[in-house]
Protein backbone atom coordinates (compact mmCIF):
# COMPACT_ATOMS: atom_id res chain seq x y z
CA UNK A 1 0.00 0.00 0.00
CA UNK A 2 1.21 3.33 -0.67
CA UNK A 3 0.67 6.01 1.89
CA UNK A 4 0.82 9.64 2.46
CA UNK A 5 0.28 11.94 5.39
CA UNK A 6 -0.76 15.06 4.45
CA UNK A 7 -0.84 18.66 6.73
CA UNK A 8 -3.92 20.54 6.19
CA UNK A 9 -3.58 23.97 7.09
CA UNK A 10 -1.57 25.75 4.99
CA UNK A 11 -1.17 22.46 2.42
CA UNK A 12 -4.68 21.94 1.68
CA UNK A 13 -6.53 25.02 2.31
CA UNK A 14 -5.82 28.46 3.43
CA UNK A 15 -4.07 29.45 6.79
CA UNK A 16 -5.16 32.01 9.15
CA UNK A 17 -3.60 34.39 11.81
CA UNK A 18 -6.35 32.54 14.45
CA UNK A 19 -7.72 29.13 12.77
CA UNK A 20 -10.13 27.66 10.84
CA UNK A 21 -13.34 27.64 12.93
CA UNK A 22 -16.25 26.97 10.59
CA UNK A 23 -17.03 25.76 7.04
CA UNK A 24 -17.44 29.28 5.45
CA UNK A 25 -13.86 29.62 6.82
CA UNK A 26 -11.85 26.40 5.00
CA UNK A 27 -10.82 27.63 1.35
CA UNK A 28 -8.56 24.71 -0.36
CA UNK A 29 -5.40 26.34 -2.06
CA UNK A 30 -5.29 26.67 -5.86
CA UNK A 31 -4.53 22.82 -7.50
CA UNK A 32 -4.29 21.08 -3.88
CA UNK A 33 -7.20 19.58 -4.78
CA UNK A 34 -6.77 18.22 -7.81
CA UNK A 35 -3.19 16.91 -6.86
CA UNK A 36 -4.73 15.30 -4.12
CA UNK A 37 -6.36 13.42 -7.05
CA UNK A 38 -3.85 12.91 -8.61
CA UNK A 39 -2.35 11.36 -5.90
CA UNK A 40 -4.95 9.36 -5.56
CA UNK A 41 -5.24 7.65 -9.30
CA UNK A 42 -1.20 7.44 -9.32
CA UNK A 43 -2.18 4.39 -6.40
CA UNK A 44 -1.35 7.03 -3.11
CA UNK A 45 -3.85 6.46 -0.14
CA UNK A 46 -3.67 10.16 1.69
CA UNK A 47 -4.09 10.75 5.14
CA UNK A 48 -4.15 13.78 7.30
CA UNK A 49 -2.29 15.09 10.50
CA UNK A 50 -3.34 17.97 11.62
CA UNK A 51 -3.21 20.16 14.94
CA UNK A 52 -6.71 21.42 15.87
CA UNK A 53 -6.14 23.03 19.48
CA UNK A 54 -8.81 25.05 18.86
CA UNK A 55 -11.03 22.47 20.20
CA UNK A 56 -8.90 21.91 23.28
CA UNK A 57 -9.25 26.14 23.98
CA UNK A 58 -12.68 26.30 23.63
CA UNK A 59 -12.56 28.24 20.38
CA UNK A 60 -14.73 26.01 18.25
CA UNK A 61 -16.40 22.01 18.80
CA UNK A 62 -16.57 19.10 17.26
CA UNK A 63 -19.52 19.74 15.00
CA UNK A 64 -17.59 22.74 13.76
CA UNK A 65 -14.53 20.67 12.90
CA UNK A 66 -16.74 17.62 11.08
CA UNK A 67 -18.57 20.19 8.92
CA UNK A 68 -15.40 21.77 7.62
CA UNK A 69 -13.88 18.11 7.25
CA UNK A 70 -17.20 17.30 5.58
CA UNK A 71 -16.96 20.68 3.11
CA UNK A 72 -13.68 19.34 2.55
CA UNK A 73 -14.02 15.97 1.40
CA UNK A 74 -17.48 17.24 -0.87
CA UNK A 75 -14.84 19.53 -2.78
CA UNK A 76 -12.04 16.33 -2.87
CA UNK A 77 -14.69 14.34 -4.37
CA UNK A 78 -16.26 17.37 -7.11
CA UNK A 79 -12.75 16.59 -8.26
CA UNK A 80 -12.11 13.39 -8.04
CA UNK A 81 -9.66 13.29 -4.82
CA UNK A 82 -9.96 11.61 -1.71
CA UNK A 83 -8.84 11.81 2.03
CA UNK A 84 -9.10 8.18 3.50
CA UNK A 85 -8.54 9.10 7.73
CA UNK A 86 -8.14 12.44 9.44
CA UNK A 87 -6.35 12.29 12.61
CA UNK A 88 -5.86 15.45 14.66
CA UNK A 89 -4.24 16.65 17.98
CA UNK A 90 -7.34 18.38 20.40
CA UNK A 91 -5.32 19.30 23.01
CA UNK A 92 -4.02 22.50 24.05
CA UNK A 93 0.04 23.02 24.04
CA UNK A 94 0.02 23.35 27.95
CA UNK A 95 -1.33 19.47 27.28
CA UNK A 96 1.87 17.90 27.43
CA UNK A 97 0.21 15.56 24.80
CA UNK A 98 2.36 12.99 22.55
CA UNK A 99 -0.07 13.48 19.71
CA UNK A 100 0.44 17.38 18.81
CA UNK A 101 3.38 18.35 16.32
CA UNK A 102 5.90 18.50 16.64
CA UNK A 103 5.16 15.45 18.80
CA UNK A 104 4.95 12.11 16.40
CA UNK A 105 2.37 10.03 18.22
CA UNK A 106 -0.09 10.97 15.66
CA UNK A 107 2.07 9.52 12.53
CA UNK A 108 2.69 6.82 14.90
CA UNK A 109 -0.80 5.88 15.41
CA UNK A 110 -1.22 6.05 11.40
CA UNK A 111 1.59 3.75 10.84
CA UNK A 112 -0.31 1.25 12.91
CA UNK A 113 -3.88 2.15 12.14
CA UNK A 114 -2.94 1.48 8.12
CA UNK A 115 0.00 -1.35 8.77
CA UNK A 116 2.92 0.41 6.99
CA UNK A 117 5.97 0.86 8.19
CA UNK A 118 6.52 4.79 9.08
CA UNK A 119 10.00 4.40 6.81
CA UNK A 120 7.49 3.48 3.67
CA UNK A 121 5.51 6.76 4.35
CA UNK A 122 6.05 9.89 2.89
CA UNK A 123 4.84 13.57 5.20
CA UNK A 124 4.57 16.38 3.38
CA UNK A 125 3.54 19.92 5.24
CA UNK A 126 3.75 23.56 5.14
CA UNK A 127 4.68 23.57 9.13
CA UNK A 128 8.40 22.90 9.83
CA UNK A 129 6.75 21.28 13.40
CA UNK A 130 4.90 18.51 10.82
CA UNK A 131 7.85 17.86 9.25
CA UNK A 132 9.50 17.26 12.77
CA UNK A 133 6.56 15.20 13.90
CA UNK A 134 7.53 13.36 11.03
CA UNK A 135 11.09 13.11 10.82
CA UNK A 136 10.66 11.49 14.95
CA UNK A 137 8.29 8.85 13.51
CA UNK A 138 11.07 7.90 10.73
CA UNK A 139 9.52 9.32 8.10
CA UNK A 140 10.63 10.77 4.62
CA UNK A 141 9.80 14.30 4.99
CA UNK A 142 8.76 16.84 2.35
CA UNK A 143 8.59 20.83 3.22
CA UNK A 144 5.84 22.62 1.12
CA UNK A 145 6.35 26.48 0.45
CA UNK A 146 2.84 27.54 1.51
CA UNK A 147 1.35 28.54 4.20
CA UNK A 148 3.73 28.89 7.50
CA UNK A 149 6.38 29.03 4.95
CA UNK A 150 5.36 30.37 1.90
CA UNK A 151 7.92 33.29 3.16
CA UNK A 152 10.60 31.03 2.36
CA UNK A 153 10.21 31.32 -1.06
CA UNK A 154 13.32 33.49 -2.72
CA UNK A 155 11.57 36.46 -5.49
CA UNK A 156 12.75 33.67 -8.15
CA UNK A 157 10.46 31.21 -6.55
CA UNK A 158 13.80 28.70 -6.02
CA UNK A 159 13.48 26.95 -3.08
CA UNK A 160 15.88 27.32 0.33
CA UNK A 161 18.70 25.02 1.24
CA UNK A 162 16.70 23.20 3.71
CA UNK A 163 20.00 23.90 6.15
CA UNK A 164 18.78 27.31 6.46
CA UNK A 165 15.42 26.59 7.64
CA UNK A 166 15.40 26.36 11.72
CA UNK A 167 14.79 23.42 13.05
CA UNK A 168 14.15 21.60 9.80
CA UNK A 169 15.66 18.06 9.60
CA UNK A 170 18.54 18.02 7.07
CA UNK A 171 17.26 14.82 4.69
CA UNK A 172 13.65 17.37 4.06
CA UNK A 173 13.09 17.95 0.26
CA UNK A 174 11.24 20.98 -0.20
CA UNK A 175 8.72 21.52 -2.91
CA UNK A 176 6.65 24.60 -3.94
CA UNK A 177 3.64 23.30 -3.29
CA UNK A 178 1.29 20.80 -2.73
CA UNK A 179 1.34 20.15 -6.45
CA UNK A 180 4.98 20.38 -7.21
CA UNK A 181 5.39 17.43 -4.26
CA UNK A 182 2.60 15.67 -6.05
CA UNK A 183 4.43 15.92 -9.88
CA UNK A 184 7.99 14.59 -7.85
CA UNK A 185 6.17 11.92 -6.15
CA UNK A 186 4.26 10.22 -9.22
CA UNK A 187 7.64 10.55 -11.20
CA UNK A 188 9.26 8.59 -8.77
CA UNK A 189 10.05 5.23 -9.61
CA UNK A 190 7.63 2.33 -7.90
CA UNK A 191 9.69 1.33 -4.64
CA UNK A 192 9.04 -2.27 -3.12
CA UNK A 193 7.99 -2.16 0.13
CA UNK A 194 9.78 -3.08 3.45
CA UNK A 195 8.61 -6.38 4.97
Amino acid sequence: MKLLILDRDGTLNRSRDDYVASADEWEALPGALEAVARLNHGGWRVVLATNQSGIGRGLFDMASLNAIHAKMHRQLAAVGGRIEAIFFCPHAPEDGCNCRKPAPGLFEQISERFGVPAQDVPVAGNAVRHVQAGHAAGCPTHLLLTGKSEHLRSDAGAAPDPALVPGLPASTQVHADLAAFADWLLAQPVATPTP
